[in-house]
């Protein structure tokens, strides 16, 4: 009898540790407990009580059953499609430059999300600041809650100084080689943000477990093989810049991948998941006739340069709903650890 009953205790511990990381609340673990081993149980039941019954959620349940969180920096806020003379789309906008034409409101429009959508991203934001606020504002990482159960962000573009980097290669003589030149100051950025990503990951995933969170790469700026100088930029300069998007890609991707199959082994709810979007606007590309992505835009008289420069323009931004919206129906590449109780 003693044996019998150290059995159902060694196998009872075994079943709560495996639904805690499986986001199982407390409660359920009881009932299981009770109903399958005999342990923990108060008062009586009739020895035929159903057990409750767990059901794994597919990747576009888990997306669906809670809240729409979009957070990001400008290729999340809309910054190649925002409009100054336009009403702001909310109290933030203004400063952080958030469109209705840039693609979580396209994502918000397009899903039943169980726990409606907000919209968050801030032009110009780094790692950092998602986590520490820009403007004054709120930090955008603080409104992610365990209501959450979709997060998208773009991220990373701002810590590797991707801008400054687009402006030295623009701003200098035509047959100089300033642009290739910060070859080794970009290289440092970009090794340097594994950092900020997982930071952001980690904050992500302890506000919310049973989320999955999907990170959008940037696309390629230029055509792979560039049939000519564009916006004082040479066919090198288009390359390096190129080649420069891939590696901060695959550096931002591999963070995000490790991270879920970290989450993966530990058998744990939710997700991290990454989208490359860098083949994404192939034909489309800036300098084509029809492109997804700003050239240069100068207001000469003034000598100024519009932040929609280098950002994506309305086609552009549909096509990232798009990669969003396959991504919400493809899931993670694996089962999800998310599961829904029906007791009886």
């Amino acid at each position: 009898m003693w044996r019998r009953a150290g059995v159902r205790v060694a196998v009872a511990v075994a079943l709560g540790a495996g639904l805690a990381l499986a986001g199982v609340p407390l409660g359920a673990y009881e009932r299981l407990a009770c109903g399958a081993l005999e342990i923990g149980c108060t008062g009586t039941r009739p020895p035929s009580a159903a057990l409750p019954r767990l059901t794994r959620l597919s990747a576009t349940q888990v997306a669906l059953s809670g809240g729409y969180v979009a957070l990001g920096d400008s290729y999340s806020s809309g910054e190649g499609v925002y409009d100054q003379s336009q009403a702001p789309l909310d109290s933030g906008a203004g400063q952080c430059h958030r469109s209705s034409g840039s693609y979580p409101p396209l994502i918000a429009g397009a899903h039943a999300f169980g726990g409606g959508a907000g919209f968050y991203a801030c032009s110009g934001a780094t790692t950092g600041q998602l986590l520490s606020g820009q403007y004054g504002h709120q930090p955008q990482i603080t409104r992610v809650t365990a209501a959450a159960s979709l997060v998208t962000l773009s991220i990373g573009g701002n810590d590797a100084g991707f801008t400054e980097v687009l402006t030295g290669c623009i701003v200098k003589l035509p047959w100089s080689s300033a642009c290739v030149d910060q070859e080794a100051a970009v290289a440092r950025r970009i090794a340097d943000l594994r950092a900020g990503v997982l930071k952001v990951l980690r904050e992500l995933h302890a506000r919310a477990p049973r989320a999955r969170v999907i990170v959008l790469g940037y696309p390629r700026p230029f055509p792979a093989q560039p049939p000519g100088p564009v916006d004082n930029l040479t066919e090198d300069d288009q390359r390096w810049l190129n080649a420069v998007t891939r590696r901060l890609n695959d550096r931002v991707g591999a963070v995000v991948k490790d991270f879920d199959r970290t989450l993966a082994a530990l058998g744990a709810p939710g997700s991290a998941e990454y989208v490359d979007a860098y083949e994404a606007f192939t034909g489309h590309e800036v300098g084509r006739p029809e492109p997804y992505l700003h050239g240069l835009a100068m207001n000469l008289e003034e000598l100024r340069v519009y932040p929609r420069s280098f950002h994506p323009t309305g086609p552009g931004y549909r096509r990232f709903a798009e990669l969003i919206t396959a991504q919400i129906a493809h899931g993670p590449g694996r089962p999800m650890n998310n599961f829904h109780i029906t007791t009886p």
